[in-house]
């Protein structure tokens, strides 16, 4: 199943932001599934139109501190936003920003926040219910506690697990992260927590690694803070992503069999994505497609269902990676005639 709202466009151009996450790669993709000659016939077996979840702030107050929350529902959401998406350089100027360009006010990225975290639980529901489904939106993995980071505002990867623990719905998960990325923010939000493991294979030494791993008081740079397996993957090791992918998934396998999988299916890793911080990962679209299967087959072998997340992938070339995956997983799990 896919869960893709054509009223509900990705992009950020129209708030005047000059980042490469474009609209065009969610439609592209499912322009590509819906001309394909098998599934475009059968497309009401795997095409959800809309996103009907409901979010409230209690949602994110399980997940992301109260100060933290009251900000985005005051007049500091703007300030907020501008912070996590980085659109002030150290000089005060504005980066990769020019409100005259905008067509919406930045504050209504908010709503726009919110419904991702909408469809995260939504296609968490539906995953548990059909084993499978990849949501065109979601994995916003870099937002902590008390602050929002790398383009994330919060984490609905951990807001919409903590719901359906809340309901009783799950009670253990996996979040299994291949955006390019660490997943920073959810291995710090889920530390400590024997019922949330944390797998994330990414870039050893690039954003959000490239800092500092203490301040100056000797605190540790919550970034820094290790997921349950993690793989770094250091420039040039790039023949070797799809084994070291498969020596942590078997690491998984040693733990206990979880109610549900978080899949973090960022395209970032792919050689053309576009942002300039994903450039320490340069896997083909073949080597992209091997990660796809893997992941895919590790959880389908273990009867685990899977919530598959859009994440990041960046520019004109990343609904490639989407669409050879996405055609494949839903030829698998379409009914036999």
């Amino acid at each position: 199943m896919i869960l893709y709202d054509e009223n509900l466009n990705e992009g950020l151009v129209e708030f005047g932001i000059q980042i490469p996450i474009l609209a065009s790669k969610a439609v592209k993709v499912y322009e590509f599934l819906k001309s394909h000659d098998i599934l475009g016939p059968r497309i009401n077996q795997w095409h959800i139109p809309k996103i009907e979840e409901q979010v409230t702030k209690a949602d994110l107050l399980r997940v992301h501190s109260s100060d933290y929350v009251d900000k985005l529902y005051s007049a500091d959401l703007e300030s907020e936003l501008i912070r996590t998406f980085e659109l002030i350089d150290e000089q005060g100027n504005y980066y990769r920003y020019d409100p005259e360009k905008a067509a919406l006010p930045l504050t209504r990225l908010f709503d726009r926040t919110l419904a991702t975290v909408a469809s995260t639980v939504q296609c968490s529901r539906m995953a548990q219910e059909k084993n499978f489904c990849f949501a065109f939106r979601g994995g916003m993995h870099h937002a902590q506690h008390n602050y929002g980071a790398g383009f994330c505002p919060i984490n609905d990867i951990v807001i919409a697990i903590r719901k359906l623990q809340t309901e009783n719905r799950i009670r253990t998960a996996w979040v299994i992260d291949t955006d390019a990325h660490k997943g920073d923010g959810t291995a710090a939000l889920t530390r400590g927590d024997d019922s949330i493991t944390t797998l994330s294979i990414h870039m050893a030494h690039s954003w959000p690694l490239d800092g500092e791993k203490y301040d100056r008081s000797g605190n540790l740079n919550p970034s820094f803070i290790e997921s349950d397996i993690d793989i770094p993957m250091a420039r040039g090791e790039d023949h070797l992503y799809v084994s070291r992918l498969q020596e942590g998934l078997n690491t998984l396998d040693n733990m206990s069999r979880p109610d549900l999988a978080v899949v973090v299916s960022g395209a970032d890793p792919f050689e053309k994505d576009e942002l300039p911080s994903t450039a320490d990962l340069r896997l083909t679209l073949a080597q992209m497609k091997q990660r796809d299967l893997l992941v895919y087959g590790f959880l389908k072998e273990r009867g685990v269902p899977g919530a598959y997340l859009m994440a990041g992938g960046y520019g004109e070339s990343s609904w490639q990676v989407y669409a050879q995956f996405l055609e494949w997983a839903l030829l698998d799990n379409l009914d036999k005639p």
